[in-house]
């Protein structure tokens, strides 16, 4: 590689070679690479806050911000000797050695892999078993309004502060919020779980028509608090993360005075360093907050105690004693009701399955076009978009609840819309089309 597809950004006492400087990540908003490394450097302070001494997830946009990514657990064989790296032991019983960022020009390299948004653990590198922060995740379903998110939010805080914990907001830079929780290093990540599942419940039940606790889509509406990001192996989004959004949005850490009248898509690359140096980081006394689990815990054993049990977990993660069936409730009722009415089991329908997520939108309207009568009866939380992970990609499922619909007017059973298989190893861009090679150069 030539120098003219090089460039090199001096900080925190390293040189860190940026290649392909020139080439475009975010096309629409019309920032390259070296744009995205110096947006890094320009917040570095704050970013680092949020995944200093953590392992981290590469989730690696080596064809910018419309591309389709791959995470990379496994730190690359080929990296400078000064980037730490850590072994953690997943729920399915395998290891990685993940990279953990302590400083500017570390994060810089990651970033030049092709890392657009960080995604750090919950623990640091020298206790991997006893996360140090508790993640609400706030995900609105389709044609949920962003007042309501706001809301909700402004809510969990209210329930973190009466259980003797202080919650940092941010917005996601997607549709959603997130309130972080720093913790003592005293639980374990299902103890964590557990405080963030009586969390979401104890919301859900202040605001019942605004939140929800439930894990299978089919029961949710409004805002749903996604407890499940607790659990081991799940990482999220950090303060001051960019997004892989036409406008390069950020996850912007907020002031809780902000929260009712914020707009997220005031955050971007381009306007978020500007904030930072005029204001710096509202998270800024996040790790000087540490509290304690008990109160929610508590409120988990009341919760307990009055019928509440655990809740589901992810496919992936090993069957609990006390996890209730791990089957979507529609699914549960097929199979128990009598052959005359195993025509309910048609009431969820798969319309699309693609790559990207706009591709499976627009099956979505063929399928409303061919189905006008069907789509006239749906409401807003009928519509299930689910994003799937396949082995290092992304893609993009849409489902339909036809419980509106009377059994005699739902339409035939046909196949997805595009159809689109993860486990095919074909097509560009999907999963297994590119291995998750070490280079560093993207």
């Amino acid at each position: 590689m030539s120098k003219s597809e090089t460039a090199v950004v001096e900080i925190a006492g390293r040189e860190v070679v940026v290649t392909n400087p020139a080439k475009t990540f975010f096309p629409r908003a019309g920032h390259t690479k070296l744009d995205l490394v110096r947006y890094y450097a320009a917040v570095a302070e704050g970013a680092l806050r949020g995944i200093a001494g953590r392992p981290i997830v590469l989730k690696r946009y080596v064809d910018g911000a419309e591309g389709e990514p791959f995470f990379q657990k496994r730190a690359p064989e080929q990296r400078p000797d000064w980037v730490e790296v850590v072994e953690l032991r997943f729920p399915s019983g395998r290891t990685a050695r993940e990279v953990v960022v302590r400083d500017a020009a570390q994060l810089l390299w990651i970033v030049n892999l092709g890392c657009i948004d960080l995604n750090p653990h919950p623990v640091r590198a020298d206790d991997l078993e006893h996360p140090d922060e508790l993640r609400v995740d706030l995900d609105p379903g389709s044609g949920v309004a962003w007042a309501d998110v706001r809301q909700v939010a402004l809510l969990a805080g209210e329930v973190l502060r009466e259980h003797g914990l202080r919650g940092w907001p941010k917005t996601s830079g997607s549709r959603g919020m997130h309130v972080n929780v720093r913790l003592e290093r005293r639980w374990t990540f299902g103890q964590v779980r557990r405080a963030a599942l009586a969390l979401a419940r104890e919301v859900e039940r202040r605001a019942p028509d605004l939140a929800s606790s439930k894990w299978w889509k089919e029961e949710r509406h409004g805002v749903f608090l996604d407890y499940n990001q607790n659990a081991k192996d799940r990482t999220v989004a950090s303060a001051w993360s960019v997004r892989p959004t036409p406008d390069a949005r950020v996850s912007m850490p907020l002031e809780w005075d902000e929260v009712a009248g914020c707009d997220p898509a005031a955050f971007t690359l381009a306007t978020a360093p500007a904030r930072f140096a005029a204001r710096g980081d509202a998270a800024a006394g996040i790790d000087a907050a540490r509290g304690s689990l008990d109160a929610l815990l508590a409120l988990s054993a009341a919760q307990e105690a009055a019928g509440l049990g655990d809740a589901p977990w992810p496919p992936h993660y090993r069957k609990q004693a006390d996890e209730p069936p791990r089957v979507a409730p529609s699914r549960r009722k097929a199979a128990g009701a009598a052959p005359r009415r195993r025509e309910s089991a048609r009431a969820l329908v798969t319309v699309a399955k693609a790559a990207h997520r706009e591709d499976a939108l627009a099956g979505l309207e063929r399928w409303k076009q061919r189905h006008p009568e069907a789509s006239a009866r749906l409401h807003e939380d009928d519509v299930l978009v689910d994003s799937m992970r396949g082995r290092s990609t992304t893609w993009t499922r849409i489902r339909v609840n036809l419980r509106h619909v009377p059994e005699g007017e739902r339409p035939a059973a046909e196949p997805a819309d595009p159809d689109y298989d993860p486990w095919s190893g074909s097509g560009r861009g999907r999963a297994g089309s590119r291995a998750p090679n070490t280079r560093s150069s993207s």
